[in-house]
């Protein structure tokens, strides 16, 4: 009789398999305004400047002179103390939160809405930013890290700057036990043994025979122990219409 796998193991409520999220500051967004202070811009001062577990970009507490304060990832180059402006009509500064419609084309941005309202979505990692390239009329023309283009509504806001900490990820780990805590910070199991390298007993697609694999795809209704790889993956192709009846 073999031992559970992975996916039977995890998530029955032993703290090898849970995330340190007592540790956690608080969810990082941006605050919700009125079309009056969008419009405009509202001043608010930066508090204090956190480090959370698991995060690789710095978080601050900004709190706003209408009395609302919330926590943020920060771009590289802002303070403990320096004064931030909210809204369409904010200075083009490092550390500003802009509404994409009114940043200049060639600014970097990060911590990019992808809806109004959504509170921050993509760039905001540690080091990266998007570029702001044009204005068109079906939005703004922003390039992504990746080198991808996409138009986004002109009323998404995003913030000046690059992400903090950009030189993180370059430094090695040098130790396996680093890579560990990371891992276990951000409650994932490290190290992740592969599949084929364990024997059938263990993983649905372990053997010693490197031939007849099991198909990866698997139905979302099937058992713990069987339910790896991808977990009903939608069909590709032309829809077809079945007959009914």
């Amino acid at each position: 009789m073999g031992k559970r796998i992975r996916v039977q193991r995890r998530g029955r409520g032993a703290s090898t398999w849970r995330a340190l999220t007592h540790k956690r500051i608080d969810a990082t967004h941006y605050p919700a305004l009125s079309k009056k202070e969008m419009e405009s811009h509202i001043t608010g001062r930066i508090e204090e400047i956190l480090h959370e577990p698991g995060r690789g970009s710095p978080l601050a507490l900004i709190k706003l002179e209408n009395g609302q304060d919330y926590f943020t990832v920060i771009p590289e180059g802002v303070y403990r103390g320096q004064k931030i402006q909210m809204g369409s009509k904010a200075a083009i500064d490092i550390g500003n939160i802009i509404t994409l419609g009114d940043i200049p084309p060639g600014t970097l941005v990060s911590n990019i809405e992808l809806k109004p309202g959504d509170g921050g979505k993509v760039c905001r990692s540690s080091g990266t930013y998007a570029t702001v390239i044009a204005h068109t009329p079906i939005g703004t023309m922003i390039k992504f890290p990746s080198g991808k283009t996409t138009y986004l509504n002109n009323l998404c806001r995003a913030m000046i700057g690059v992400m903090a900490a950009a030189g993180r990820p370059d430094k090695p780990f040098l130790k396996a036990g680093s890579k560990f805590h990371l891992m276990r910070a951000r409650g994932r199991k490290y190290p992740r043994t592969r599949g084929v390298a364990m024997v059938s007993a263990m993983h649905p697609y372990g053997s010693s025979k490197r031939g007849g694999r099991k198909t990866t795809t698997v139905s979302r209704h099937a058992p713990p122990g069987r339910k790896i790889g991808l977990i009903a993956a939608r069909g590709t192709g032309r829809k077809r219409r079945r007959a009914v009846g």
